[in-house]
């Protein structure tokens, strides 16, 4: 029985430090690699090749190096009867947390206006008790986030696909509901899993129930926005703005106007990374229980694609 490393897009060397660290004796392999598909069960993944499961025919579970599992539930090719796990890690939510009320509050003050201007022109500025979040997504991230702004004197709303209910936070849940959250959230932060009903969900459609004036932060996935809709409605005046972390072609290309554009705010897929050290020994609590024939923790729901 081995364990095995694909990432191909992503330097392992970290991830093996950790690993030895805390199991010296683990049967460690990185791909390509591998001595004998056949022994591989438990497989640490980001971004591997679509169909390569196939030449692993005793897998039994995939783990996901972070808490996206979109990259993995992509490959239509995974045996129905192999699991996936992905992290939850508190450190994870911190940082998510933190940056996101960064952003919020870096529009609040106008900061970026004040410094694109050029000009001293003090303007007003929003408070957090003034200011309504809406977040759509109340998963372990979503709900850390309405934390962080709840304590910070944020007015917080959360929508879901299904009933929710959160201290502190008005819901709201599926389609019939969406429209009530939208038409009062002056900011809206998406951190919804990426799946097939999630995916251009950020759209012209939804952008105008906002009220005029909304901001938008996007930390979730760049295939949840429809790109052009963005600029369309931030052209007209309707949005104030986005602050985006997440895009459908990673790095950013150059030449892309979202570069360009003072109204959005771009940053490299920082809101929140994994931290091998933080999430090892999780991943190796998983391992250790796929080898006892326990139930694993964190197991994805392949019908709802999270």
């Amino acid at each position: 029985m081995s364990f095995l490393i694909i990432s191909p897009k992503k330097d392992p060397k970290a991830w093996v430090e950790a690993l030895k660290a805390e199991a010296p004796d683990l049967d460690l392999e990185v791909y390509p690699q591998v001595k004998d598909p056949s022994k591989v069960e438990y497989v640490l993944s980001w971004r591997h090749p679509h169909g390569i499961y196939r030449d692993f025919k005793n897998l039994k579970v995939i783990a996901s190096m972070g808490a996206g599992i979109d990259h993995i539930i992509s490959d239509k090719e995974i045996p129905e009867h192999i699991r996936i796990t992905r992290v939850v890690d508190a450190q994870l939510t911190k940082d998510m947390s933190v940056f996101v009320l960064s952003l919020i509050l870096e529009h609040l003050r106008n900061l970026n206006e004040h410094h694109c201007s050029s000009e001293w022109k003090p303007k007003t500025y929003g408070r957090p008790e003034n200011t309504q979040v809406g977040i759509m997504g109340m998963g372990v991230l979503g709900v850390g986030v309405a934390e962080k702004l709840i304590w910070n004197k944020f007015n917080v709303t959360g929508w879901s696909r299904t009933k929710k209910e959160i201290l502190g936070v008005t819901t709201y849940h599926g389609d019939e509901q969406l429209q009530d959250f939208l038409e009062d959230s002056k900011i809206l932060v998406n951190l919804l899993p990426l799946t097939s009903e999630t995916k251009n969900i950020l759209n012209k459609h939804l952008f105008e129930k906002l009220p005029e004036g909304a901001y938008v932060i996007n930390v979730a996935r760049g295939e949840h926005l429809i790109e052009d809709d963005l600029i369309e409605m931030i052209n007209t005046g309707h949005l104030t703005g986005a602050a985006l972390d997440v895009f459908r072609k990673e790095p950013l290309p150059a030449a892309h106007p979202f570069w360009k554009n003072k109204k959005i705010k771009v940053s490299p897929h920082i809101a929140s990374i994994t931290h091998p050290k933080s999430v090892v020994p999780q991943i190796l609590e998983n391992y250790e229980r796929m080898k006892e024939g326990k139930d694993l923790k964190n197991v994805v729901d392949r019908e709802k694609e999270y």
